[in-house]
């Protein structure tokens, strides 16, 4: 089960798509004991014409040997299926009915496309001084042909359907599940956030009251983690299924509140956020998309960063393009490239689910922002986010 627009099991494209595949496999294995069939009748209808050719020659010589020399005129025999000719050891026609040019004249049988013939020598000084005789037919294999085509079509028919119903039936229960399981993430992210408001609000009225202190600090802290966490999920669920609504973002100032935002969890861990933010620079996005890119770099470079270190943040106008800009010090990154797969954590004793930049990678894409990542092993890691200007 993934999360998204397919966190619900659709069992009908499941059994598509395998039906799909199954039916490629299967057809290969059936079709391919077809094929060798079918070229062996191609084979013997073959060796049918050749014999047919073979006795029409027989005919054919038959009839010139009751040639009496005494008669003036040979009536050479003519078929209505048959064409025949007679060359000289030359190659100089002697006669012929043929349609075609024949490209051989050593003995054999012969195709060229539709044509057939049959190359057959002749004694010396006999047959009107001819050397060759060659007897032709027009012939095709269509009645094969059609056979193989529709065997081949019955058999991916039959085996599409039987998989397709099959798998259907075999995924009922997965999709059943699935959609139960849906439900229940949907029923326990809505009771998760209640309670999460509660805390969060009831932190800051302590605070409030009677002054922050270390686990104080801390719950807040881990509120605003499971916060985040809870949106990333929430925004997994509801992806594909609501429309995030366009609006004029003063990027700065929302950049600077998500910023202030996290400055709680970073002061844990005695980190820094130093922030170069140019002012007044308004852009048309959507606030649920743009909070989620802002949040997972924001967490991310603080959850990697060292203790006691910083991490700068810049966001300023370039050309025809706007950069959000996060750089850690901490412990960089191997292998930047599976850093966008989801559930993929390079350090599992961070914590979390590998879900938030995948979350991050979905959004740029789909927007056309660009994104560049430069990471040292041991030095730390630059997000680089740029947003096009109309």
């Amino acid at each position: 089960m993934v999360w998204g627009t397919v966190l619900t099991f659709d069992s009908k494209k499941f059994a598509f798509k395998y039906a799909t595949i199954y039916t490629s496999i299967l057809a290969v294995i059936l079709i391919t004991p077809l094929i060798i069939y079918v070229m062996l009748l191609l084979q013997i209808d073959e060796a049918k014409v050749e014999l047919s050719l073979q006795e029409q020659a027989k005919r054919v010589i038959s009839s010139m040997q009751r040639y009496n020399n005494s008669d003036k005129v040979y009536h050479f025999p003519r078929y209505k299926e048959y064409r025949t000719a007679l060359y000289t050891n030359q190659y100089k026609e002697v006669f012929s009915s043929l349609d075609f040019e024949p490209s051989s004249f050593s003995k054999g049988f012969y195709n060229e496309g539709k044509h057939y013939y049959l190359i057959y020598p002749l004694p010396d000084k006999y047959y009107f001084g001819a050397k060759y005789l060659l007897v032709s037919t027009i012939h095709t294999a269509n009645e094969i042909y059609f056979f193989a085509l529709l065997t081949i079509l019955g058999i991916l028919i039959m085996l599409f359907i039987f998989s397709l119903l099959l798998l259907k039936n075999f995924s009922a229960p997965f999709e059943n599940m699935n959609r139960q399981l849906d439900n229940f993430i949907k029923d326990s992210m809505h009771e998760i956030n209640t309670p999460l408001s509660i805390i969060n609000l009831n932190a800051d009225l302590f605070a409030n009251k009677y002054g922050n202190n270390k686990y104080l600090k801390r719950m807040k802290s881990a509120s605003k983690t499971l916060a985040t966490i809870y949106d990333d999920m929430d925004y997994l669920i509801k992806q594909g299924r609501v429309e995030h609504k366009i609006q004029k973002i003063d990027m700065g100032e929302f950049i600077q509140n998500r910023v202030d935002y996290f400055q709680e969890i970073a002061n844990l861990k005695n980190i820094q956020i130093m922030t170069n933010i140019m002012p007044k620079i308004n852009y048309n996005f959507s606030k649920t998309k743009l909070q989620r890119i802002i949040d997972n770099t924001i967490s991310n470079a603080i959850k990697y960063s060292s203790d006691q270190s910083h991490i700068i943040i810049n966001f300023y106008q370039k050309d025809k393009h706007i950069i959000f800009e996060v750089k850690d010090h901490g412990v960089g990154i191997i292998n930047v490239n599976k850093i966008f797969s989801r559930y993929f954590r390079e350090d599992e004793s961070k914590g979390g689910f590998g879900i938030g930049l995948n979350i991050v990678k979905d959004i740029i894409d789909e927007e056309e922002i660009t994104l560049k990542v430069d990471s040292k092993r041991g030095e730390g890691t630059t997000f680089r986010y740029a947003f096009t200007l109309e």
